[in-house]
């Protein structure tokens, strides 16, 4: 069982997480949900389509203007506090890899912290032993923050996700974190050229075998986008394929930006699987 806030998910249950980012340059959405207003609009908006999680982010990805921590902390804190106060059921998440933005969030009502760069402050899993909230523990291949890979290689690269989070993971519940809060994530793009983010992606069942929970980041990346060579807002179809294996694979948790048609992907590969009954079936029965 993954437990989240207030939320208890079976271990075939499949979770979409809500990309809400409060940067005014998202790669995808180009500062969309920076403001209050339309942010509230999508929370409320995702949780409709079928997003159990939103994960709130305050700093972009990829390289851009700095963003101190007092910033990231501006654009998130307030706006965890107010969608805790107006959706008190969905989890809420928070992408950050910054201890002193995780506790401010905390503070705030966050359920879950997403370290998207794998443990590079080793004081965010800390932070989240104190407020028992959940971690996701992702491998960045040792990459700093907001930087883009450049020739990186592994002997393995599965081998070195399964190493990576796996250790982030046991780390994680010996300091406190909840057992049942922890989740691993390979990594798609992070530190990894295409041809590595594609090979996780096929080996995406021997992640699921660690008995963690996996999460899987893989909405309009640049892997979809140079496999299929789309630009970004041409690489949904892709992205839902990348999903559906996945989700075949094993992965349980998924963040998105295109919620309604992730929850239809992903319907249909537990009902295909056997863990979901079809919605309506009446053909050959009437």
């Amino acid at each position: 069982m993954l437990r989240l806030g207030r939320r208890e998910f079976a271990p075939h249950e499949p979770v979409i997480m809500a990309i809400v980012n409060r940067t005014p340059d998202s790669f995808y959405d180009q500062g969309a949900t920076f403001l209050d207003e339309p942010a509230l609009a999508r929370v409320e908006r995702a949780i409709a389509e079928g997003a159990a999680i939103v994960d709130i982010g305050g700093v972009k990805a990829g390289p851009g203007g700095e963003v101190t921590a007092e910033e990231e902390a501006r654009r998130t804190v307030g706006f965890v506090a107010e969608v805790r106060r107006r959706f008190p059921e969905v989890v809420i998440s928070v992408d950050t890899w910054r201890a002193s933005v995780a506790e401010a969030v905390c503070e705030a009502g966050a359920d879950l912290l997403n370290d998207a760069w794998g443990g590079v402050d080793p004081g965010l899993a800390e932070v989240a032993a104190r407020y028992r909230v959940g971690l996701v523990c992702t491998h960045a291949g040792g990459a700093r923050p907001r930087t883009r890979p450049h020739r990186v290689t592994y002997d393995d690269v599965m081998a070195d996700i399964l190493r990576v989070t796996v250790d982030l993971a046991e780390r994680a519940v010996a300091l406190g974190v909840p057992r049942d809060s922890v989740m691993i994530d390979p990594g798609h793009d992070f530190g990894k050229n295409t041809r590595h983010s594609l090979e996780a992606t096929r080996r995406l069942g021997e992640m699921a075998a660690t008995g963690w929970p996996v999460l899987v980041s893989l909405s309009n990346k640049d892997f979809v986008g140079e496999t299929l060579d789309r630009p970004v807002k041409e690489r949904l179809i892709g992205t839902l394929a990348t999903t559906a294996v996945s989700a075949w694979l094993g992965a349980q948790v998924y963040r998105v930006h295109e919620v309604a048609e992730t929850r239809q992907v992903l319907d249909m590969v537990a009902s295909i699987a056997g863990h979901r009954p079809p919605a309506v079936a009446r053909r050959g029965l009437a």
